[in-house]
């Protein structure tokens, strides 16, 4: 069995926490004075969380130092877990549960790999903990994708070589990631949009074995 272990990023493939993403960060935008939309919060999938203020700020044309950017990053957090805390497993999205089950069972390793650095409370709210042999996230790692730092990570803790590792990412940035740490890439969307993906699959709910073994 070529591929050993199967590394999963968070937002977008387990879970979709998007809209508490969108909601923290427009309540935060409208705080200094300016609106953006729920196409704009797109463009922040899979950036870390400074570099999603960043881009947030040059939308309202708002500048700040360093400290006040780690501030306002606070805030949102702080509004943004408020609302994760709330969650539940019906917001696991479809086919995730199953295929976890699934590939836990055929024994593949299964690790995390996300940007978030609330991975923990979230896995912990819809119940999918124990599904993990190691969860790397932002309080692990510094670089953002598409830097491989996170996925390279989970690799080694999971002690499998990058090219026996197969990414399941939502995001431009995260499969540029995976490509770049050598590793396989399964795009979770639109075949146009995760186009440097190995195989496009609409969500985790389209995955199978089969289709797993085709990357090998």
């Amino acid at each position: 069995m070529n591929t050993k272990a199967c590394i999963f990023d968070l937002d977008g493939v387990i879970v979709d926490t998007a809209i508490y993403h969108y909601k923290a960060w427009r309540r935060l935008a409208n705080s200094l004075g300016f609106d953006f939309t729920e196409a704009q919060n797109e463009e922040l999938k899979g950036i870390s969380r400074i570099e999603s203020l960043k881009i947030i700020l040059n939308w309202g044309s708002v500048s700040k130092t360093a400290a006040e950017m780690e501030e306002l990053a606070a805030q949102k957090n702080e509004w943004y877990v408020a609302m994760i805390k709330e969650m539940t497993p019906a917001e696991i999205l479809p086919g995730a549960k199953a295929f976890l089950e699934l590939a836990k069972a055929n024994g593949y390793l299964i690790g995390l790999g996300s940007a978030s650095k609330n991975s923990a409370t979230i896995l912990d709210q819809i119940g999918l903990t124990s599904y993990f042999e190691v969860m790397v996230d932002g309080n692990k790692v510094t670089k953002s994708k598409p830097d491989p730092e996170v996925f390279l990570t989970a690799a080694r803790e999971l002690e499998v070589q990058p090219q026996h590792c197969v990414v399941f990412e939502d995001a431009i940035a995260g499969v540029q990631a995976a490509k770049a740490g050598g590793m396989k890439a399964i795009g979770i969307g639109k075949k146009e949009i995760l186009k440097e993906a190995d195989l496009v699959v609409g969500g985790l709910d389209e995955m199978t074995l089969e289709k797993l073994k085709t990357l090998a």
